[in-house]
């Protein structure tokens, strides 16, 4: 993992989930990987991340019943760790893990990400399975009483016990050697379980063991404002949010969250609003559509993940992007803000507006965001909000000047991002 400070950018990529969910194969993670490399890699995308159920071989086969299909065949190694299923990453077959396909993503300039949840697989526990650098056994480490509310495929370890730390030691180690750069932790973040806090130090001791920078983020939320001390020591980035998709009334929430969360956003360590469900998502869950956001919220929500310095990770599925989707997701100038947006805060708010303003961590421009959270137009004195007298004022999404002395119309849930300078 990056020491704190090192890391100026949070995050930016793809997830299979918002897409696949739980049936993604190595076909379509190397397509998605050709896309971004061609067409967003340039912008700064770089994470490539296959998300949750690699390791299934019944992933998706019980749709109308089960999201994960309890007990179901998994592919795992002597020592009780979890392999990618060979019929779905071919790539893998032989005990190669997913080097071959990180080698792949690798070669295209990217970085390779992998899901995890937090625990031991219960198959390995109840087949008293071996653990790698030490003489105990799954079932001597694993909780039978710490389990995810949502997901059977695991137990909790008991922190602790003799094993426990060598456990996630050589989950770490296998990861390493994979080329992993991203691990994406699930049923961890928002702490649901007695173990969950210490779960996390096991993990960020590991990848300080493994000798390779591998980025951190702590899933579902929301997580704990209180805590966020401890997520800045131990993660990269950490949700505030459980999963966020394409409807308004999860968008406005969102302001809500960030707001609680504007003093602890900085360099090496970020709250995370969530994936982007942009273009086409759904496939997955038997419901693929394009997203249910209208471009004046798609707008919106790019603009409050940027200021506010969310990680970025698009959840469509980008064979499909179309050029207005594309284009959104390029503007440099909007990306820039994940750089530079310093202190950002919301400053005004009212039951139509919202208005969130940040510096420029390498210049005197400041930074001014002001959405229409209400059903219809809205005219907003933009210049009430800052001082723009003898200034040059710059609309960040339309690329050009503009005349801030008189109202600017905000279409409903909208938006204007402004940069002053």
């Amino acid at each position: 993992m990056k020491k704190k400070g090192t890391n100026q950018r949070p995050p930016m990529g793809w997830n299979s989930y918002d897409y696949y969910d739980t049936t993604v194969n190595e076909e379509q993670i190397r397509a998605n990987a050709d896309y971004m490399a061609e067409h967003l890699l340039e912008y700064g995308w770089e994470y490539i991340v296959v998300d949750i159920a690699w390791y299934s071989y019944d992933a998706g086969k019980q749709r109308d019943k089960h999201q994960y299909v309890p007990f179901c065949q998994m592919e795992m190694d002597d020592y009780s760790r979890l392999l990618p299923c060979p019929e779905r990453f071919p790539s893998s077959a032989g005990g190669k893990g997913f080097q071959p396909l990180a080698d792949y993503v690798h070669s295209k300039g990217l970085k390779f990400g992998i899901h995890i949840m937090r625990g031991i697989p219960r198959l390995a526990a109840h087949n008293h399975l071996k653990i790698l650098g030490t003489d105990k056994t799954a079932n001597e480490i694993a909780s039978p009483y710490s389990t995810c509310s949502w997901n059977p495929d695991m137990y909790g370890v008991v922190p602790g016990e003799e094993g426990a730390q060598e456990y996630y030691d050589s989950l770490l180690a296998l990861y390493a050697e994979w080329g992993v750069d991203f691990i994406k932790c699930d049923d961890i973040c928002r702490m649901d379980a007695a173990s969950s806090k210490e779960e996390i130090r096991m993990l960020h001791k590991a990848i300080e063991k493994c000798g390779r920078d591998i980025v951190l983020s702590l899933s579902p939320g929301p997580a704990i404002v209180e805590e966020a001390e401890f997520y800045h020591d131990n993660a990269t980035m950490w949700r505030i949010t459980d999963d966020f998709w394409d409807n308004w009334n999860s968008l406005r929430d969102m302001f809500d969250r960030c707001r609680n969360w504007q003093e602890h956003v900085r360099d090496g360590g970020y709250p995370d609003c969530d994936m982007l469900p942009l273009g086409w998502i759904g496939r997955g869950f038997d419901d693929e559509r394009q997203t249910n956001f209208t471009k004046e919220e798609q707008r919106t929500m790019m603009t409050l993940w940027c200021i506010f310095r969310s990680p970025l990770m698009l959840g469509a599925e980008m064979t499909k992007l179309d050029d207005e989707t594309l284009a959104l997701l390029t503007n440099p100038e909007v990306l820039r803000l994940l750089s530079v947006s310093e202190k950002a805060r919301e400053s005004y708010r009212d039951e139509n507006t919202i208005v969130w303003q940040a510096g420029d961590s390498e210049g005197e421009a400041e930074y001014l965001a002001v959405f229409n959270i209400s059903e219809k137009v809205n005219s907003v004195p933009v210049s009430k909000f800052a001082e723009t007298k003898g200034t040059q004022v710059k609309d960040l999404w339309e690329n050009k000047l503009v005349d801030v002395s008189k109202k600017c119309d905000i279409p409903a849930h909208g938006c204007v991002l402004y940069k002053i300078s």
